[in-house]
């Protein structure tokens, strides 16, 4: 299920965000940001709509994957 980012409040989207950043495996960038640069990015990409915000109901967790898996859906 897609979450809207409007639906969250600033501080629930942040430690989504967050959370994201820092797990273990998800930082291939080919130079170092810092937490609030890829925070800026990540959000700058939700608002675009290049990427959403996606629950697992199966596994109770939410991720961020690109838009374009669920274009076809539609």
């Amino acid at each position: 299920m897609i979450i809207p980012i409007e639906q969250l409040s600033n501080d629930a989207l942040d430690g989504i965000i967050e959370s994201y950043i820092l797990r273990e495996g998800t930082d291939y960038g080919a130079f170092e940001c810092s937490l609030d640069d890829k925070t800026r990015q990540i959000k700058a990409q939700l608002t675009s709509g290049e990427i959403v915000l996606v629950y697992s109901e199966l596994h109770e967790t939410i991720t961020l994957l690109p838009a374009e898996k669920f274009s076809s859906a539609e």
